[in-house]
This record gives structure tokens, C-alpha cells and sequence, in this order.
């Protein structure tokens, strides 16, 4: 493996990709920061994704496999020493290799234009672990896109990439449009609007037995403290809740994204 003079905290390319923790530097740079072994392995599979990578001096062995995979994409990878590797992360236990990576989010337009069949929108969502749960579960259902719309937390958060656990590296992301602007565009290619709210006129149940999911449909998911706003479910065709069978006052957003996504993966295939 690579053999050279593990970089401090104060190297220079320490120093630059330090600065990719913070929302500001992203945007500016269009860059990101991936932590882990499956994070910075699913983001090499992705063509010209990753700029280059970090690996702790004591973990270099056990990240092999990543070492021949970059090698093979001609990415450039650097030894940091531990406390150097540990200003990259915000995690209390460093997993020993970070990638430098290029933003993946696309517009609205380009998610649209092939006419998907179920895509996931989160609005107003603030908290960056379940922003990257939805985008977890929505890839795991299938889903074609995820759409952070309105104020929605930043995709590229270090929390956000982790809690995706890879697949913000599998599936379109939009980032920014209103929540006004995104439905309007939805509808204009055919797909139905579904908010997802604990106070629905309808179950899932019911949209389940009656067909409803089987159509090309857009779910709107809502902040965690809040829910959708009223402004937001008045948008949608129509606004549905997830049934509680037992005792508990509700489901957290990523668990009511995944049971709502789940139910149109569902229906849609059994057409």
C-alpha cells in the first residue's frame, strides 16, 4: 500500500477538505465529505464521484480492499494520522477513512423527464439523520428519486451520509425547489400527490385495497416536529395516514416513509 509521511491536522489537504464540513464550503465547492468503509465504497462505484481519500495510519490495513478500488480509478489516497483523520468527522469514533466526493444532486427536471413511477419528497425536513433514513428507505423501496424540498436539511450533511448508509450514492437527489414548484411539476407529468399525515382523511389501508398506489404517485413527507403544514397537504391529491394498530401516538418520519413507500412499491408491481 501506500507508503509516505502520515498528514497532520495542519497538511494542507487536511486542512482544504476540513473545510467540507461545513454547509457553506459544500455549496460553494459543490463537494462533500463521505465517512466509512461502505460509504466510500459505494461512492467509488460511482464514475468520477470521489476526489480523493483520507485513511487513519492505523486503520490503513483493514481499508485494503478500498486501497485496490481507488488505485483501479486512479483516485488519489492519503495517510492521515489518527488525530488528523478525526477533524474530518463528527463522529466520537472515527472509522478510518474518509472520501473527498463531488455532489450528486440533479434538478427536478432531469428526474421528471423519464417519467417516474414513485419518488419520495421530503419537506421542510430539518434533522439530517432522517433526511438520510428517507433517502435509505426510499432506495431500499425502489423509489426513483428523493426530493428535499422547501428548507430541507442539506443531503450532504456528515449525519445525513451516514445515515443513508450508501444509498444517497444510489438514487437521484433534488435539492431546494418549493414545495409549490415540485407538486405543480409532479402533476404536470402525470404523477398523484399523496401527502403523508397522522391526521389523513384516509387510511393507507383504504389506498391500498382501492387501487390508488397502484398509480405513478409522489408521497410528501413532513417535518418532525411539525408535520406537513396545512398549506403543504392542501397541495396533495389526497392526504393519508398510516394506521396505528397498537398503543403507540405515532411513527417517526422515516418509519411512516418507509411503510408508505413500501405499500406503492408493492402495488405498483403486483400491476
Amino acid at each position: 500500500m501506500a507508503s509516505q509521511q502520515p498528514m497532520t491536522a495542519r497538511s494542507v489537504r487536511v486542512k482544504a477538505a476540513r473545510k467540507l464540513t461545513r454547509r457553506a464550503s459544500r455549496t460553494s465547492a459543490r463537494m462533500f465529505l463521505a465517512e466509512g468503509p461502505q460509504a466510500v465504497r459505494e461512492a467509488l462505484a460511482v464514475a468520477d464521484c470521489v476526489v480523493e481519500i483520507f485513511v487513519s495510519s492505523d486503520d490503513e490495513d483493514r481499508h485494503r480492499d478500498l486501497y485496490a478500488i481507488a488505485q483501479t480509478a486512479q483516485v488519489p489516497w492519503h495517510l492521515a494520522q489518527p488525530g488528523g483523520l478525526a477533524t474530518l468527522t463528527d463522529t466520537v469514533s472515527s472509522q478510518g477513512v474518509v472520501a473527498v466526493c463531488r455532489a450528486l444532486d440533479v434538478s427536478l427536471r432531469d428526474v421528471l423527464e423519464p417519467r417516474p413511477r414513485l419518488l419520495a419528497v421530503c419537506v421542510d425536513v430539518r434533522d439530517p439523520g432522517n433526511a438520510g433514513s428517507v433517502i435509505r428507505c426510499a432506495d431500499a423501496a425502489g423509489a426513483d428519486a428523493v426530493v428535499l424540498a422547501g428548507t430541507s436539511v442539506d443531503p450532504y450533511n456528515g449525519k445525513a451520509v451516514r445515515a443513508s448508509a450508501g444509498s444517497l450514492f444510489h438514487l437521484p437527489i433534488v435539492c431546494g425547489p418549493s414545495v409549490e414548484v415540485t407538486v405543480a411539476r409532479l402533476r404536470a407529468v402525470g404523477l398523484a400527490v399523496l401527502a403523508a399525515d397522522g391526521s389523513g382523511g384516509l387510511d393507507l389501508d383504504r389506498v391500498v385495497d382501492d387501487g390508488t398506489l397502484t398509480a405513478p404517485t409522489a408521497w410528501l413527507f413532513g417535518n418532525e416536529a411539525h408535520g406537513l403544514a396545512v398549506a403543504d397537504t392542501t397541495l396533495a391529491d389526497h392526504v393519508v395516514r398510516v394506521p396505528i394498530y397498537g398503543r403507540a401516538e405515532s411513527l417517526n418520519l422515516a418509519a411512516a416513509a418507509a411503510v408508505c413507500l413500501y405499500a406503492s412499491a408493492r402495488a405498483q408491481r403486483a400491476t
